[in-house]
């Protein structure tokens, strides 16, 4: 049976906000998602309905909430064999083992051997080696022929890979089919039969380089997994490769669009970009109400409900699955106030975001994502002040990805 064929969902009288998969107008859906309550019925590409948290508080308690697992096999849907195996966003809903996966005794087993690898000391090794890097492609930038210059593909997107690359022991030749089969992973455009296809070779990659490593470990992330133990308790091959594969893909993916909505942010928004150029805001502030504001994770797909969980005045069913709607969660007004629909670097308390998650799956990697954004943004401008869209923002187009808030393309002029 495909996904979205007869799917019941635990049926709701109520109209349920189908997820627009091209992105066409990300604002004006999370603004329809909050307009709909804190639970609000979606319904995801492929025709998979599905609830979205969509406030600041009702989502914390949800990320917290132990009744709302990983475990797949909690979905109704799923028992019934209603979600197709080459259903784009698979790989999503049902990853391989690891932490993101895992729930309890399993998930504090494996988070806690992973952070004895990505340690603060290991990510902030990294600032010397973000900085370097930062320079040479800021040189290629300013090398590149004519008035227009795509930000993204020779900035915004490099940056991140090279650096997830040499932090994880990664062959930096693999990185151009790494980034076509990431693309493919998250699209809600891959055919279906593509679909395990680059589940599967994305595995081999990964299963790849942990063999390698166990051969010839080095100083790097994956070495550090393999030897990672706690009361001799050792993290296995298919739990390492599912953590290279998760960490990959949320470490290039979030840095990328935290840098492309930053630019854009800044350019639309002259009089911020006045505030932080003349040093009257510091860098860090641009870093989080970019986050806040236009973060990077729009939806986060998937955890289930293993009983009725009441949010705000309605009920997230046992059975059902839920997503965390991030996008529309950034600009929820009873957390930020009446001005929460405005990028302001200024604003009071800029941390209260919650873009990086909360309770026990919070993103292992925010701090190597704040860490590169935090030098690559002052670097980038530093360079080029004068730094300003090719073209108007209404007319930048967005990936057809609902779990990321991204761009194909960001053309810039460098200015004089």
């Amino acid at each position: 049976m495909t996904a979205g064929t007869d799917l019941t969902a635990t049926d709701t009288e109520e109209t349920r906000i189908p997820l627009d998969p091209f992105v066409s107008d990300l604002d004006a859906e999370s603004a329809a998602l909050r307009a709909a309550g804190p639970l609000a019925a979606v319904t995801l590409p492929g025709g998979v309905p599905v609830w979205a948290v969509t406030r600041h508080a009702e989502a914390k308690k949800l990320l917290n909430d132990p009744r709302v697992v990983k475990d797949i096999n909690v979905w109704t849907a799923w028992q019934r064999g209603e979600i197709a195996p080459d259903w784009p966003l698979i790989g999503l809903a049902n990853p391989p083992r690891s932490m993101l996966t895992v729930d309890g005794d399993d998930h504090r087993r494996l988070r806690t051997l992973v952070a004895q690898a990505l340690t603060p000391r290991r990510v902030e090794r990294m600032r010397e080696r973000i900085t370097e890097l930062t320079g040479a492609l800021l040189d290629q930038v300013a090398a590149q022929p004519g008035d227009t210059v795509d930000l993204k593909a020779v900035f915004a997107y490099p940056l991140p890979m090279y650096v997830i690359a040499d932090l994880m022991g990664l062959a930096q030749e693999r990185l151009p089919r790494l980034k076509e089969l990431f693309e493919k992973f998250f699209s809600t455009q891959t055919p279906p039969e593509e679909v395990v296809a680059t589940l599967t070779e994305l595995a081999g990659i990964m299963a790849e380089t942990v063999a390698a490593k166990r051969e010839n470990p080095g100083d790097d992330l994956t070495s550090a997994l393999i030897q990672a133990s706690e009361d001799g308790d050792r993290l296995t091959d298919e739990e390492i490769v599912a953590t290279l594969q998760l960490m990959v893909a949320a470490g290039h993916e979030t840095t990328i669009s935290l840098i492309v909505n930053a630019v854009v942010n800044l350019s639309t928004h002259p009089d911020q970009r006045a505030l932080v150029l003349s040093g009257e805001a510091d860098w860090s502030a641009v870093v989080e109400e970019t986050l806040r504001w236009s973060t990077p994770t729009s939806h986060v797909l998937i955890r289930f409900a293993t009983e009725d969980v009441p949010v705000g005045d309605k009920v997230l069913p046992a059975g059902d699955a839920l997503i965390v709607s991030y996008a529309a969660i950034g600009r929820d007004e009873r957390e930020h106030g009446p001005t929460a629909g405005d990028f302001d670097i200024t604003r009071e308390s800029p941390h209260r975001h919650i873009s990086f998650g909360h309770g026990p799956h919070v993103c292992p990697g925010a701090a190597l994502s704040r860490l590169e954004a935090g030098v690559a943004l002052p670097a980038l401008y530093a360079r080029f002040p004068g730094l300003d869209l090719a073209v108007p923002a209404a007319e930048l187009r967005n990936k057809p990805v609902v779990t990321q808030n991204d761009l194909y393309e960001l053309p810039v002029t460098l200015g004089g």
